[in-house]
Formats: structure tokens, sequence, C-alpha cells
């Protein structure tokens, strides 16, 4: 039976980023049994939410869940919620401090979508998350520690207890992540 990975791009991306386009080479040149679905995630939260419990159910039961930024907010809930591993790079947290600075018009960096983000949407976004970390060990954690969004400290404490690895440097890209990927392979063991 084969595994899928459900890689969830960051706030205002794309399925069409650079670190899914090279894990998707990875993936294919690399494993036999893995399949790597790389969605476009709606920009609106709730739509997003009922866009990946769609994928879910229609993926289920090897399933791993991977993202960057908020892309990896989404993978960190998921994973607690149905017990499945997942790879957080440079993950956004809980409780998504500064995300007011979001409020109003926003427009999606690689797809032009423009689309208004309110109050109710970030209480919708926040409550999709857990106060504590149910399984830590189902996580793996990548972080860069010159990140200039999010502070990978705060990362680091929130996932305590978690496989967590830090790269001094870096960038809120990840800008190490081919680096990384015979690890992830053998994180989530996919051949």
């Amino acid at each position: 039976m084969n595994n899928t990975i459900l890689y969830f791009h960051g706030f205002k991306s794309s399925s069409d980023s650079t670190k899914a386009k090279d894990l998707h080479k990875f993936i294919s040149r690399r494993t036999r049994n893995t399949i790597l679905i790389t969605p476009n995630i709606h920009d609106n939260f709730h739509d997003a939410h009922d866009q990946i419990i769609n994928l879910i159910e229609s993926n289920q039961p090897n399933i791993f869940f991977m993202g960057s930024s908020l892309g990896g907010y989404y993978a960190s809930f998921f994973s607690q919620k149905y017990n499945k591993k997942a790879v957080l790079i440079n993950p956004a947290i809980p409780p998504l401090k500064d995300f007011e600075m979001h409020l109003g018009k926003n427009k999606n960096y690689s797809n032009g979508n423009k689309f208004i983000i309110t109050k109710n949407d970030i209480d919708y976004i926040r409550s999709l998350s857990y106060k504590k970390i149910l399984k830590p060990k189902n996580l793996m954690i990548l972080l860069e520690s010159g990140d200039e969004i999010l502070n990978y400290n705060d990362a680091s404490s929130y996932f305590s207890g978690s496989h967590i690895d830090i790269l001094y440097g870096g960038d809120h890209s990840y800008s190490s992540f081919k680096e990384k990927f015979n690890k992830i392979q053998d994180f989530l063991k996919i051949t």
C-alpha cells in the first residue's frame, strides 16, 4: 500500500513553491511507494480546513503531513488530530502572534488572488490548535535560527519533546531544505 504525504504551503503562497517542487523531485527519484500531494490551499481559513479534511479522508490510512510556516501550523494540527507523523518547516505556532497585521485586504503572492481576513477568520484559524502537543514524537520540526518572520525559540519550546532540528542561520524560506531530505525520509520511514 502506498504512503501519501500531504504538503501544505505557507500563507499567501502556493503549491508551486520551490520547496514543493524540490520535494516532488526527491520523492519521485528516491521512493517507490510514496505519493506527494501538494494542493493549493485556499486563502480562506474555513475553506482551507474543509479542503484539508477532504484530502485526508480520500487518502487515508497511510498518510503523513508536511508544511511550511502556516502550512506547518495546519500540519501540526492535523497530525495531532489524526495521530499521524508530520514534518514542520519553520512552522507558525499558536496563538499566531501578530496575525492581526493581516486583517483586511490581502493578496496571495503566488497567484494574485485577493482576499479579506476578518477578526472571525483569525479566531477560527486560532481554534485549529492544541495548547499542548499531545504526541510530540510524531513531529519532526525543522527550524532555522535566521527566520526573519517566526522566532525559532518559540517553536522549539512549543514543540518540546519532538524531533527538533535547528540550523543556525538561514531564513524563513528554510534555505537548507534539500539537505534534510534523507532525514525526512528516515523519520517518516517512507520507501
